[in-house]
């Protein structure tokens, strides 16, 4: 049985990272702002929702890292496509600023352009292996969890302080 991180065909990676191009694209910036070079895509969207918008955020922000993982992206680019997903994820928990600061980050969009970089030179560069892109990826989960735990312990303060109990 193959391993999930196996190499993949040289002609399906044309098709792999066009479908993550367009979806970092639904991602980060799916409705453009008439007039500007700014658009807004479904994670800013999501950042609005409390508790569970960031936590799906990081989630599927965290599948572009599997997918670059199984094209044989290498542990250095991974832990920076990770970083740009965390920057993203702690300050979007910020209300109004987050959210703001979400629409012009565009951690996917960095990401896709960080795969693209690591493809255009794949010899200079060991491909991560399954137990790193494990641990990377549950560190995201965790990251995912702990934010919306943290969101839900603010508002549990700010709904005990409203109503005095």
């Amino acid at each position: 049985m193959a391993s999930p991180l196996s190499d993949i065909e040289p002609n399906s990676k044309a098709s792999k990272l066009k479908r993550l191009r367009t979806f970092s694209r639904v991602l980060d910036r799916a409705i453009p702002i008439p007039g500007t070079n700014v658009g807004i895509g479904l994670d800013p969207i999501l950042g609005l929702l409390p508790v569970g918008g960031d936590f799906l955020g990081v989630l599927l922000s965290g599948y572009i890292i599997w997918e670059a993982a199984k094209l044989g992206a290498s542990k250095s680019t991974l832990g920076r496509m990770a970083i740009n997903i965390v920057i993203d994820a702690l300050v979007g928990v910020i209300p109004v600023l987050g959210d703001l600061f979400d629409v012009a980050w565009t951690a996917n969009e960095r990401n896709i352009k960080l795969l693209e970089e690591h493809l255009n030179f794949p010899g200079q560069r060991k491909k991560a292996d399954g137990w790193f892109v494990f641990v990377l990826l549950a560190g995201l989960v965790i990251l995912a969890v702990g934010l919306a735990a943290f969101v839900i312990m603010v508002l549990g303060t700010v709904w005990g302080l409203l109503t005095g109990s």
